[in-house]
């Protein structure tokens, strides 16, 4: 038993997935983040040329 505590003790591929979980989780986070941030600024972006595209005049009038 007192064997089987120690290995338990010694073993880091726990921690190891913990670590990668963490990582992966952290990742994802700024990805979205960036993500809402370039789609609202894509969202003006577009709304801006929608609107000048709508005032500007046809050519040949």
């Amino acid at each position: 038993m007192k064997n089987l505590f120690i290995r338990f003790a010694k073993d880091e591929s726990g921690a190891t997935a913990i670590e990668y979980g963490l990582i992966a989780a952290l990742i994802s986070v700024a990805i979205i983040g960036g993500a809402s941030t370039l789609g609202k600024d894509l969202g003006t972006k577009f709304k801006a040329i929608a609107t000048t595209v709508g005032t500007t005049a046809p050519a040949g009038q």
